[in-house]
């Protein structure tokens, strides 16, 4: 499966337009976690539990919305785009979308 965040893959040429594929990952925060990122903030700095968190969000969304693409047919997604929204006080949503497209080779 190729994923690209342009509208066009070098060297292939779209063959289909599927349409619309997303997925998307909504993660709680810790307790543990907050504790830990309290003391950071008040030396400021990166909060790598928080980092953390949110890379693991992106990897979950990404992979549903890979499953999804793969499921109508698709070999790749172009114009993928990450989106982030708070659904309530210490949980967030992570969503990925794009188009799912079939490919070939540009031979």
């Amino acid at each position: 499966m190729i994923i690209t965040t342009t509208d066009e893959i070098e060297d292939r040429d779209v063959t289909k337009v599927l349409g619309l594929v997303s997925g998307s990952s909504v993660r709680a925060r810790h307790v543990g976690r907050d504790i830990t990122a309290v003391f950071r903030n008040i030396v400021g700095g990166d909060v790598p539990e928080y980092t953390r968190l949110m890379a693991e969000s992106r990897e979950i969304a990404l992979a549903r919305m890979t499953e999804r693409a793969e499921g109508m047919g698709a070999n790749a997604v172009v114009g993928m785009r990450f989106m982030t929204a708070m659904i309530m006080s210490g949980a967030a949503e992570i969503l990925v979308y794009g188009t799912a497209v079939v490919v070939e080779d540009d031979d």
